[in-house]
């Protein structure tokens, strides 16, 4: 099972992160494809390669093929997205001049449109975009989604990113001692 691989590979000082990953892997307030879309999208906007590598192939038993490249591609969009609007929400002079970006992805994501609205808004919480989560936030709930269900996906982020980052401070730390040696 590849998040216990993950798990295996997170230090005993961050325990909690392993336990929280545990009981999210098991959440119920969100159906497979959502849960685990979540966890992809996170996953890649977390950039660490053992948390992307586990997680995927955790989800691969879950997801088709199609929900597998459309988590991938929510966290490629928000990726600039977040960019782009976190800088237009601090500049307001720019607010009515036309993004001119590609964002084709998002009128047609490949699988249900609240799903990859889901996925969108964990990214853009990671990522610290205000603007995005709101406008994500709205349209998840226009489409039914509770706000247990939008909590599920941040606390889902929130896990997976710290993951990522305990990876990538492990990693730093091996170096750095591997330098002074």
């Amino acid at each position: 099972m590849s998040l216990e691989n993950l798990k295996n590979e997170i230090p005993e000082y961050a325990k909690d992160i392993k336990l929280n990953l545990s009981s999210l892997a098991n959440e119920e307030t969100l159906n497979a494809q959502q849960l685990w879309g979540t966890f992809v999208a996170t996953a890649h906007a977390g950039r660490n390669a053992a948390v992307i590598r586990e997680i995927e192939e955790e989800a691969a038993a879950h997801l088709s093929p199609e929900a597998l490249e459309a988590a991938k591609a929510a966290a490629a969009i928000m990726a600039m997205n977040n960019v782009y609007y976190k800088f237009t929400g601090m500049m307001a002079d720019y607010q009515a001049i036309p993004a001119k970006l590609r964002m084709n992805i998002i009128g047609n994501p490949g699988v249900d449109k609240v799903d990859f609205e889901l996925w969108s808004l964990a990214v853009s919480a990671i990522n610290g975009c205000q603007f995005c989560v709101k406008s994500h936030e709205k349209k998840i709930r226009e489409g039914g989604l509770s706000l247990e269900q939008v909590q599920t996906s941040v606390r889902i982020a929130a896990v997976v990113q710290a993951a990522s980052a305990i990876l990538d401070g492990v990693a730093a730390s091996e170096t750095a001692h591997a330098q002074a040696a």
